[in-house]
């Protein structure tokens, strides 16, 4: 089992990167988050904490093998504490993974229902039950912070989070908020807070 893997980031998209580790180049999936705090690193070298899995149905004798990354052994062990509520799964638990860890945790151990079901894909039933199993798992997690060796951002992790869920909420889909966020966030310049980047990203859209 492949549990953690160092190489050159040699591609980013919407869902998963291409890691090259010696000659062989790997897909691996990845969240939301992770993808944006990735976004400076390409062509740099990078460790990502491994998950494998086999996607497809067996019944159908079809199975892909995947791998999911995380910048952390602690989101890597969150997701599969996530993973584990009935309902959720593990590409679910990909497409919510759009905010920190650590604010996941807070949400549920402070049974912040309405928040977990404004991720991507949750919900408020799946929110309860996400509540219910994981409230009395969560507390450690829920004092993680913030990685000291991420790169500067152009904005910080949460101003970023929060832009793309309030995007997800006017009705953009999650491409299209992704695209908008990115050509917002590419000149570097910097965003103290969501109000700011929000303007940033509906001046760009305007005809000139």
């Amino acid at each position: 089992m492949i549990t953690k893997m160092t190489g050159q980031l040699v591609g980013l998209g919407e869902e998963s990167l291409r890691l090259q580790v010696g000659p062989i180049e790997y897909e691996v999936l990845i969240s939301e988050f992770t993808r944006r705090q990735l976004q400076q690193q390409i062509g740099q070298q990078i460790s990502l904490h491994t998950i494998e899995y086999l996607e497809g149905n067996p019944g159908h004798g079809r199975l892909i093998p995947r791998l999911i990354g995380f910048l952390s052994e602690a989101e890597r062990e969150f997701f599969e504490l996530f993973c584990s509520v009935d309902g959720v799964g593990v590409k679910k638990a990909l497409r919510a993974m759009v905010r920190p860890v650590q604010e996941v945790a807070v949400a549920i151990e402070e049974q912040q229902t309405k928040l977990l079901a404004g991720l991507p894909g949750i919900g408020m039933a799946t929110a309860e039950r996400i509540v219910a199993k994981l409230r009395r798992k969560v507390p450690k997690f829920a004092l993680m912070v913030t990685r000291a060796e991420a790169p500067e951002e152009a904005a910080p992790a949460d101003v970023v989070s929060e832009t793309y869920q309030i995007l997800l909420g006017l009705g953009h889909s999650e491409s299209d908020a992704r695209r908008l966020l990115d050509r917002a966030l590419q000149p570097g310049r910097k965003y103290r807070d969501v109000q700011e980047l929000i303007q940033a990203i509906y001046q760009q859209t305007r005809p000139s």
